[in-house]
């Protein structure tokens, strides 16, 4: 009797273990939009880097459906994008300290407004504040042939610093930083 009962006890124990053991393995779904990061340089030469969550088109369009032009917008998707500058930049002829700051835009048709905030940690552009606007500036709106399906970012090494390239669908902006 008492064999059994401790045969019992084992055989629970083991399935509990093996139970468990197979919930953990359950990964949750991808993202939809899911997360990316944009960096120029490397190692301690790194000079910026932008964490960034990649909306799809998915049949919409930009300016209407997604990042509607005249409103504030979270730059990709999810959490509002992360700014990360490694070394002391300039946007518009202001003075970026090295650090970590947000950034959103205001998308339009002709033209985007950047703007590189003290918020951090927000989701979607719920915390952005007026008051907390670091630096900004008006960028022209390019249209390329080629279409995106995902949103995009990439920096670029420039003659006085780098631009972050921003495209979604046919739509391109350059945001100039400099040294």
């Amino acid at each position: 009797m008492k064999n059994s009962r401790l045969l019992t006890t084992i055989a629970f124990a083991f399935m509990m273990l093996v139970s468990y053991n197979v919930d953990a393995q359950k990964f949750r779904d991808l993202d939809k939009s899911p997360m990316d990061a944009t960096s120029i340089g490397r190692g301690n030469k790194q000079l910026a880097k932008v964490y960034y969550s990649r909306p799809q088109l998915k049949g919409r369009t930009v300016g209407t459906d997604l990042a509607p032009y005249g409103k504030v917008w979270r730059t990709g998707a999810n959490e509002a994008t992360e700014l990360i500058l490694h070394v002391d930049m300039n946007l518009n002829g202001t003075k970026l300290k090295a650090g970590a700051y947000s950034l959103f835009t205001i998308p339009g048709e002709k033209e985007w407004k950047i703007i590189v905030s003290s918020d951090l940690n927000n989701w979607g552009a719920s915390g952005y504040k007026k008051e907390n606007i670091v630096a900004s500036i008006k960028v022209p709106v390019t249209m390329s042939d080629k279409s995106l399906e995902a949103f995009s970012m990439a920096f670029v090494p420039s003659d006085d610093g780098v631009h972050l390239h921003m495209g979604w669908d046919k739509v391109r902006v350059a945001v100039p930083f400099t040294k």
